[in-house]
């Protein structure tokens, strides 16, 4: 029987007392096109059979293959405390935590985030996290906007194409004007942002690394920008803020970024982490969730949430932020990992990842026809021009076992033959040996 809880006999007498004698006379103001048809769904399965059905599913998964894939989301080892420790009942089915008396453990551990956040990215104040990378953007842009009552929004063509979809779409009826600034063979073009910004410009977004992975220090623009009035927002990988320069040393006024290389899991693109950081003077505006923490009347420390006027359920279109919830599990988790790691862990992972980078740059650019996109410094990713198609060389590849990186031409017109390159501390010098081999013997077979 379908899945409606009340009898046939039920249903009539509520049809009854509203004075309607049946289910079609319910929904005839509805026009038959846009009632729900039929869903085709099949017959119930057993849960044996369901079983077999999800592990034959399961089995087209490759899960073994060496990648060198990164573009924004990164396979570093997560280690085995950290989900034990987050897969505690206390923590993984706890929500909300409106009611402080009930959930001090809940609004502790996102306290502790929060501040690791700020050390982290060298920022005043953090919340307690959004969606991800992306939604972080777009609630950073909107308080530029919010801060400033401008509409003009200068961005940064190397910041990352996935962010760039996501800021046309949800702005796109709240009358704002992006405007794109045109990379320079993957290179960020820092005079031609510093032209286009002027008094109208509420934000300049940019990113470091860039998605090309090219390193940059944007101290002097943001120093331009706060001439001007605007906010300067930089998106920024995280584990690698433990060796560069911090969004904070450079005078950023927002610093966001994916969280999911603190710690989290792949999963096949989710759940995620939204990090957002930003300096005392915007704090009002900062959106979603924020700890804080006090003394009681015996002076014993509480934490509780702060700064929240319950906007986004009783203030409709002047609510901060949309956002009713958040990613705590996950900032736990990265929280977790951070904790386990230590700044020494974090500065040797982030280390050794671009040292792999760098070795595998040159051995890439070894191989004749095969060279670097720029010769801009870079973390652990960069960028090659390959003398064959990138797509055509990565299908050969993931055959042999290998995912050799992220090809360019998906986001960006005129690179075909433009490969993103990541490393992590999970390959080793022998994969990018093998890599290198896999990679001269295609070019070989096609006479380059």
């Amino acid at each position: 029987m379908p899945y409606i809880p009340h009898t046939l006999q039920q249903q009539k007498e509520m049809l009854e007392v509203i004075g309607i004698g049946s289910m079609e006379d319910l929904f005839k103001d509805i026009p038959r096109d846009l009632r729900a048809g039929n869903f085709h769904i099949p017959p119930g399965k057993s849960e044996m059979e369901v079983t077999e059905y999800i592990r034959k599913l399961a089995s087209f998964n490759s899960t073994g293959l060496k990648s060198f894939l990164g573009a924004g989301f990164y396979d570093h080892y997560i280690p085995a405390a950290g989900p034990a420790l987050v897969s505690r009942s206390e923590f993984y089915t706890a929500y909300t935590p409106y009611q402080a008396e009930a959930s001090q453990g809940s609004l502790q551990a996102l306290f502790e985030y929060q501040s690791a956040m700020c050390r982290l990215l060298n920022m005043d104040f953090a919340n307690a996290s959004v969606y991800d990378g992306g939604t972080a953007i777009y609630e950073a842009m909107m308080m530029a906007v919010r801060q400033n009552k401008r509409k003009r929004i200068i961005i940064s063509a190397d910041l990352s194409p996935i962010y760039q979809a996501m800021l046309s779409c949800y702005t796109k009826n709240l009358h704002l004007e992006l405007k794109v600034i045109d990379h320079n063979h993957g290179l960020a073009a820092v005079q031609d942002l510093e032209k286009a910004i002027d008094e109208d410009c509420a934000a300049l977004i940019v990113q470091n690394p860039s998605f090309f992975g090219n390193i940059f220090d944007y101290s002097d623009l943001f120093s331009k920008c706060r001439e001007l009035g605007i906010i300067s927002i930089i998106s920024v990988y995280p584990l690698l803020q433990s060796v560069l320069k911090t969004p904070g040393e450079m005078g950023a006024d927002i610093a966001v970024a994916e969280g999911q290389s603190l710690g989290l899991p792949l999963s096949f693109g989710g759940p995620y982490l939204g990090i957002m950081t930003c300096t005392r003077k915007l704090i009002r505006q900062m959106p979603g969730r924020i700890v804080g923490r006090t003394k009681d009347t015996q002076s014993r420390a509480g934490y509780v949430l702060t700064l929240q006027t319950r906007e986004q359920h009783i203030r409709r279109e002047k609510a901060t932020s949309n956002i009713c919830s958040n990613q705590s599990l996950c900032a736990l988790q990265a929280l977790a990992y951070i904790c386990l790691m230590g700044p020494e862990g974090l500065s040797q992972t982030a280390l050794k990842s671009m040292d792999l980078a760098h070795y595998a740059a040159s051995k890439l650019t070894s191989i004749e026809g095969v060279e670097l996109l720029n010769n801009a410094p870079f973390g652990n990713e960069f960028a090659l021009k390959l003398p064959i198609n990138a797509y055509d060389l990565i299908g050969d590849m993931v055959r042999e076992g290998y995912v050799p990186g992220f090809p360019l031409s998906r986001y960006y017109k005129d690179m075909e033959n433009c490969l993103l390159v990541a490393c992590t501390e999970k390959v080793s010098q022998q994969d990018i040996g093998v890599l290198c081999e896999l990679i001269r013997g295609k070019l070989n077979e096609n006479n380059f």
